[in-house]
């Protein structure tokens, strides 16, 4: 695999009198595109980390005088890990505050913990960037070698390092590390969770559920759980970006299921090391579901890195017409079926009296690579 070309860089998100927080899974790249960033800045630099001791004083503090001072050294401010700093908010607000010149930029592997700390502070001070796993876009390869390797992205996902792994019992363990090393335990750690044989329950009935709707009563059962705890969990496990959470789609006609919902996982790779399954796709009765979540990824990380993703959906009736995505954005309204053999869908007969204005996209094997990695659709 070629060295990576990605579409989103922190220099064109900085803004004056903004700190931009950089949020993303563990391991996606948010440390390399920081020091890089650094690296091409002129004068006083600083780059530091959550588990910098001295830092972790300094804003604990709380101290004005004690912060600016600090930050007085500097032009520009990385920090690495930010919500490992207690008060990390309320420092940056008074350095933003008194230095509105100076350059900052926060990393963070937790949405739920980093906005806990910048949240308030930092309301109308901040912009945010969302750094996911390598895109097909940003691979540095042709549609002839991206096509080659469908196979692997579909088993093992996109983490830089499982790409640039060339041994696959390499990729395998590094995804189980991700897995139980950093997805679940920064999980437990975040919420002090005691069951982390529930939570990875919890997981497996998601990875097992795909592209289908999911009932938390359902999940309940099956676990042994009650509701309360299974909506918590899989509300921590997309403030971790393990799992993406998609509402129904509905102007709110009675036939229209708007109430439930599907996840998909943020990289394929975690979801099959979640069940343990690596087999050839040929093997597999699940290969729908999972060809599903790697297209709606795909979809999701090229809108993101193009600046306006929009909102994502899927659209079903109650008597079982769907549409598998349905995107809103300043495009309009584009709905999107998901075929891993077929090259055809009809459009739902509703679907088209409802919303007559909207696009309709069938993407299959065939097609793929020219919606997701062709600048066609801007």
């Amino acid at each position: 695999m070629k060295l990576f070309q990605r579409k989103q860089n922190i220099q064109d998100n900085v803004v004056p009198k903004r700190v931009l927080v950089v949020y993303g899974p563990r391991r996606v790249g948010k440390t390399t595109i920081l020091k890089d960033y650094l690296s091409t800045q002129i004068g006083r630099v600083l780059y530091s980390t959550g588990d910098d001791i001295a830092m972790r004083q300094i804003f604990a503090s709380e101290e004005r005088s004690k912060v600016l001072s600090f930050a007085d050294s500097y032009d520009v401010i990385g920090i690495d890990e930010a919500q490992q700093i207690t008060s990390i908010g309320l420092g940056i607000k008074m350095i933003i505050d008194e230095f509105p010149e100076k350059n900052i930029i926060l990393t963070g592997s937790s949405s739920l913990d980093l906005s806990r700390q910048v949240g308030e502070p930092l309301t109308g001070r901040h912009f945010e960037l969302l750094l996911l796993p390598i895109s097909l876009q940003e691979m540095g390869l042709g549609a002839f070698e991206l096509d080659s390797n469908s196979e692997k992205f579909l088993l093992y996902g996109s983490y830089p390092e499982v790409l640039l792994e060339s041994d696959t019992q390499m990729k395998v363990k590094i995804l189980k590390e991700l897995v139980s090393s950093y997805l679940f335990k920064d999980v437990l750690a975040l919420e002090k969770i005691k069951s982390p044989g529930l939570l990875l329950d919890i997981t497996k009935c998601l990875a097992f559920q795909i592209g289908n709707e999911v009932s938390h009563n359902e999940i309940a059962t099956t676990v042994g759980a009650n509701t309360k705890t299974v909506a918590r969990y899989l509300d921590l496990l997309e403030k971790m970006f393990v799992i993406k959470k998609v509402r129904g789609y509905s102007k709110n006609l009675r036939n229209e299921i708007s109430k439930k919902a599907k996840y998909y996982f943020v990289d394929v790779g975690i979801r099959n090391a979640v069940i343990a399954n690596f087999n050839p796709l040929d093997t597999r009765d699940d290969i729908g579901g999972l060809w599903e979540n790697f297209i709606f990824m795909e979809l999701f990380k090229k809108r993101n890195a193009e600046g306006n993703p929009g909102e994502f959906y899927f659209w079903r009736t109650h008597t079982g017409k769907e549409v598998d995505i349905v995107i809103e954005s300043e495009r309009g309204l584009e709905a999107f079926e998901v075929k891993w053999k077929k090259d055809k869908a009809k459009t739902p007969h509703l679907w088209n009296t409802t919303y007559p204005e909207s696009s309709f996209t069938v993407i299959s094997k065939n097609n793929y690579l020219d919606i997701l990695v062709s600048d066609k659709n801007k």
